[in-house]
């Protein structure tokens, strides 16, 4: 964080360098959206898109709009005394905010684009508002978190705190979903099935919620929380675009995934991948060494998740059949309108294998039964 200076930073620098970022997204996502839709499978390169180019422009952006100085120069000096723990959440907030919006401001020329490729009733608004409300709620959370890790007194204390982060990120995410989305209990009819279609599947959790996607048709299930409460969320159109059969594979994947850890896999990779580069920043060791074990951690971290994810598939496909979850999956790519891509290779920085080689790994399971 910036400390309390006789010159601070230029607002009007601050600013300027925001306006010229917001725009150079803008164009990003006009230009990306305008090439995704001309390529074959463009659902799954607006995904491409979000993950790979305007995700990596927003962290740019916030590492941009903090050099600048940008949360000191709107808050003033005395408010963005790093010393204060008020300032430095504060400005912490002000600089990833920024960088969200910056983020948004690219994702906004791409909403028509995924409209037309998934043929959906979506306005932009309502995009904006709904992703608006997720970057207030993440600002705030990675704000607190981003605080303490800078004032950690030591590297240990410090990665310590990030091991914290991490788990806790895992044990609050129960809660903290249904304050980024809007949720609602499902209905008696709707708790019913999903008791039956979870019996079914052989996943056990707490309770559910539904996630509202209205006009965005995103048909999903997902578990999140520690053992003891963990919690579903489906996607309101998970409920109405999938019949039993597909509903209860695609609820057996994600007991399986459970079963095969692949969320901790995950989190391991990314706490694997982070240490080296806390102390590299911390010019305790050799550069290139530190690097290299980053970047291993990485490679190494998705190679496992890629396998717990087969080892999830395999897990459903023993509970309700190879041919019922790879049906399911091809049912859940027609929803999304998306074509099961596939690779001669595995995608190293990938965390999950294609989706059409998943699909034909278990065709060939059930043809080798």
């Amino acid at each position: 964080m910036y400390a309390l200076q006789a010159n601070p930073p230029s607002i009007a620098v601050a600013v300027a360098t925001a306006g010229v970022l917001l725009v150079v997204a803008f164009v990003l996502g006009l230009v990306g959206s305008a090439v995704a839709r001309r390529l074959s499978n463009p659902v799954s390169k607006y995904r491409l898109l979000y993950g790979g180019v305007i995700l990596p422009f927003a962290l740019l952006a916030y590492v941009v709009v903090r050099s600048t100085g940008f949360g000191p120069a709107l808050l003033g000096t005395a408010l963005a005394d790093g010393s204060t723990l008020l300032g430095a959440l504060l400005t912490a907030f002000l600089e990833l905010f920024a960088a969200g919006l910056v983020g948004l401001a690219a994702y906004a020329p791409t909403v028509r684009g995924v409209r037309e490729a998934r043929n959906i009733d979506l306005s932009t608004g309502r995009a904006l508002a709904r992703m608006t409300r997720w970057v207030l709620g993440v600002s705030v959370v990675a704000a607190a978190v981003l605080v303490p890790l800078e004032r950690g007194s030591s590297t240990i204390v410090t990665m310590a705190l990030l091991a914290v982060f991490v788990g806790g990120v895992q044990v609050a995410a129960p809660w903290m979903i249904p304050l980024l989305r809007t949720t609602r209990r499902p209905t008696d009819a709707a708790a019913d099935r999903l008791d039956t279609l979870r019996e079914r599947a052989a996943l056990s959790v707490r309770d559910t919620r539904v996630l509202e996607t209205e006009s965005e048709e995103t048909a999903s299930a997902t578990v999140r929380g520690p053992p003891g409460y963990r919690r579903l969320f489906v996607t309101s159109t998970f409920l109405e675009a999938f019949d039993d059969e597909t509903a209860t594979a695609l609820l057996a994947i994600q007991a399986g995934r459970i079963r095969t850890r692949v969320l901790a896999r995950t989190m391991g990779t990314v706490l694997a991948a982070v240490v080296p580069l806390f102390v590299l920043f911390e010019d305790v060791g050799p550069t290139l060494p530190l690097l290299g074990a980053s970047v291993a951690a990485v490679l190494g971290g998705l190679w496992l998740t890629r396998r717990g994810v087969r080892a999830a598939d395999d897990d459903a496909a023993e509970r309700v059949g190879p041919d019922t979850v790879a049906d399911a999956l091809e049912r859940y790519a027609a929803v999304h309108e998306m074509e099961p891509n596939r690779r001669r290779l595995s995608n190293p920085l990938s965390k999950t294998p294609a989706l059409g080689d998943r699909i034909d790994r278990l065709r060939a399971q059930e043809t080798a039964r």
